[in-house]
């Protein structure tokens, strides 16, 4: 029977969950970023998203609690000072999960886990978008090469005709 099976146990005993997602939860403020399987990257999401829910009120209470959860002095500094200002006016949805494929050795399906703010390498340039119009191919292209090529080709013509003249000229004479 599956009567209180809330949540995926991912294969280990109660401790040893907690010390896990607790580590994964460090590094993932301490990094930003980190790469894990999905299963994981998931129930990571629900336990790190309250703590950031709490770094938003920084009191000793929070602090304390939060501390509790991570056990790294370190993180929760982190949290407190970097992660809480600039997720401050953000409602929720802290972590941002990106599949990346399946592992290799075993197949198993695996992600990035980032939280969004912080976000390096996509996302943050403003995306300039230009105005179409219609109009034809021929106005499209720039004037310069417009008129480059038909430069060559009325000079060809003339030389063509100019050659076959002289020869005609020469054969007269």
């Amino acid at each position: 029977m599956r009567h209180g099976k809330k949540f995926n146990h991912l294969g280990r005993t109660a401790s040893h969950r907690k010390a896990m997602l607790s580590n994964m939860a460090s590094s993932l403020i301490t990094h930003k970023r980190i790469n894990t399987t999905v299963a994981k990257a998931k129930e990571l999401k629900k336990f790190v998203e309250p703590l950031v829910t709490r770094s938003k009120v920084d009191s000793t209470h929070n602090r304390r609690m939060v501390f509790s959860y991570l056990q790294d002095k370190v993180a929760v500094t982190e949290l407190f000072r970097e992660v809480a200002v600039k997720v401050g006016d953000r409602p929720g949805g802290y972590t941002r999960i990106i599949k990346t494929g399946n592992r290799l050795g075993d197949n198993a399906e695996m992600c990035m886990i980032e939280l969004v703010d912080f976000n390096d390498i996509y996302g943050n340039e403003k995306k300039e978008v230009k105005k179409t119009t219609r109009r034809s191919k021929k106005a499209a292209a720039p004037a310069a090469e417009v008129a480059a090529p038909e430069a060559l080709v009325e000079e060809a013509p003339e030389a063509a005709a100019e050659a076959p003249a002289e020869n005609n000229e020469n054969e007269a004479e």
